[in-house]
C-alpha cells in the first residue's frame, strides 16, 4: 500500500509541476487545443478522445462513491476538469481513512451493502 500511496503523491506533483509550466508557457486556454485535436482525426485527438472518456468514467465513479448526492455530482464535475490533480489526492485521503483497505475506498459507503 505504501508503494501505491507514492505513486499517488508523485502523479499529483508531477501534474502539478507540468501543468504549472503548460499555463505559464501557453496560459489556460486549453479547450480549443483539446477539442481541435478531437476535430482533427489524428492521433493527438484519438488520445484525448480516450482521456476525456477516462476522466468522465473516474468522476462517475466519485459522484457514484458519493450516491449522486449533490457533493458527489459537484465532485465528479470537478474531476472532469481537474483529473489527475484531484483525484490522485482523493485517491490517497480514501485510502488512509480505509486503513488501506481497498474494498473500502473503492466501494464508499457502499461497503456495508456490498
Amino acid at each position: 500500500m505504501a508503494a501505491f500511496r507514492i505513486v499517488l503523491v508523485v502523479m499529483f506533483v508531477s501534474i502539478l509541476a507540468y501543468s504549472g509550466v503548460v499555463i505559464a508557457n501557453d496560459g489556460w486556454s486549453f479547450v480549443p487545443t483539446f477539442l481541435g485535436d478531437i476535430a482533427r482525426l489524428k492521433w493527438p485527438g484519438q488520445f484525448n478522445l480516450d482521456f476525456m472518456f477516462l476522466l468522465v468514467f473516474s468522476s462517475t465513479w466519485l459522484a457514484w462513491r458519493h450516491h449522486f448526492s449533490l457533493a458527489g455530482i459537484g465532485l465528479g464535475l470537478l474531476g472532469v476538469m481537474t483529473g489527475t490533480a484531484l483525484l490522485a489526492p482523493y485517491v490517497l485521503i480514501a485510502t488512509l481513512r480505509a486503513k488501506g483497505d481497498m474494498r473500502v475506498v473503492l466501494l464508499g459507503e457502499r461497503r456495508a451493502a456490498a
